[in-house]
């Protein structure tokens, strides 16, 4: 049973091989015009040739090539500029690769990080230290390690919780997921009435915005979602048999309990890690995957690095937007909200449609 399982899989990777291919070097050539795009794009211009001067100057600590450039130029290059692109492509394509990971675990389409309440965990978590450092005088408390510990500590109960029988289900996962959300929900609006004048910075942060990221942050979310991508990517395989149910799965060699417990823990973290660096993104961990699915199919092999590259992609693009569009910067989670809207309106539609013809 499992080499026929196995005889499938590669006549079903011969058949679309080149749409594989195709896909991907779309999205390659994409990524490099958006990159480029993103750094120009700004109310400083900036040509290409003093990007190129900056990157390698940097890279290669050549003082003679950052000579050629003003300090000021460099700053928004090294400094502001490519941090923010960095952290949108590693938090985008975290969010996807979660995304998609929940939805095949849990076996439902509409899972996400806020259906394990991980993200809500980290506002939980980030609304605290917002607070307390607002009311705190000449006490800081880190927002982003209190978001990540938020979001840890949530899914460490979230876990707790679905046990039956030491046994985790699916059904109970997402059960106990939005029960403990709607509980910490309620603690976040207490915090923000408690803010009173002050709540703002709260509402801020939870709208999901890049305008302050720094390489701090991006070295915080580069090595959780590279990590969090390889692993399962790896063992791909076992969350598609993990996606048949658990019957199938067992019989085919794979242990849904282990597995289970594996992806989840890998997909909170890289939720963990994203949501700490940028507040509140929605739709991004939703869409990706339901976009991909039309053109690969629901292999997980292809899914999870072509989440990591579309979603990273879409969310510089909507981080792009959000930066220039208007005087005003528009948080980007507002952008992505309204991409996110209308694309499962036509979901929804184009489902009915096939129920009923």
């Amino acid at each position: 049973m499992e080499n026929y399982y196995k005889h499938l899989q590669l006549e079903y990777f011969r058949k679309n091989k080149y749409r594989v291919w195709i896909a991907l070097a779309a999205l390659t050539i994409l990524m490099i015009a958006t990159f480029f795009t993103s750094i120009n794009l700004g109310r400083a211009y900036i040509g290409p040739r003093d990007i190129a001067y900056v990157i390698l100057g940097r890279l290669f600590a050549r003082e003679d090539i950052l000579s050629l450039l003003d300090e000021t130029t460099s700053a928004i290059i090294w400094d502001i500029r490519l941090p923010r692109i960095l952290c949108a492509f590693f938090v985008g394509g975290g969010l996807a690769v979660s995304g998609t990971i929940f939805q095949s675990v849990l076996m439902n389409p509409m899972a996400d990080s806020y259906t394990m309440g991980v993200s809500t965990g980290a506002a939980f978590g980030a609304s605290i230290a917002i607070y307390l450092n607002i009311m705190a005088m000449g006490f800081a408390i880190p927002i982003t390690a209190a978001a990540f510990l938020g979001a840890v500590l949530t899914l460490c109960i979230v876990m707790t919780l679905s046990k039956v029988r030491g046994y985790l289900s699916p059904v109970n996962l997402i059960l106990s997921g939005i029960i403990v959300s709607s509980i910490l929900s309620a603690g976040v609006t207490l915090i923000k009435n408690a803010a009173g004048e002050n709540v703002g910075a709260i509402v801020g942060w939870m709208m999901g915005s890049l305008s302050s990221s720094s390489w701090s942050e991006v070295f915080l979310v580069l090595p959780v979602t590279a990590l969090g991508t390889l692993i399962p990517t790896y063992f791909a395989n076992s969350l598609n048999l993990l996606s048949l149910g658990d019957e199938e799965a067992r019989f085919l060699g794979v242990d849904p309990e282990k597995s289970r417990r594996i992806f989840l823990t890998a997909a909170s973290m890289i939720t963990a890690a994203c949501v700490s660096v940028s507040g509140i993104i929605g739709f991004v961990g939703l869409i990706v995957p339901h976009m991909l699915r039309l053109v690969l199919g629901a292999d997980n092999r292809k899914l999870i690095p072509f989440s990591m590259l579309l979603g990273g992609e879409l969310l510089l693009v909507a981080d792009t937007v959000a930066r220039v569009l208007l005087r005003t910067e528009i948080p980007v989670g507002v952008i992505t909200t309204m991409l996110g809207g209308p694309f499962f309106l036509f979901i929804f539609i184009r489902k009915n449609r096939r129920r009923y013809v």
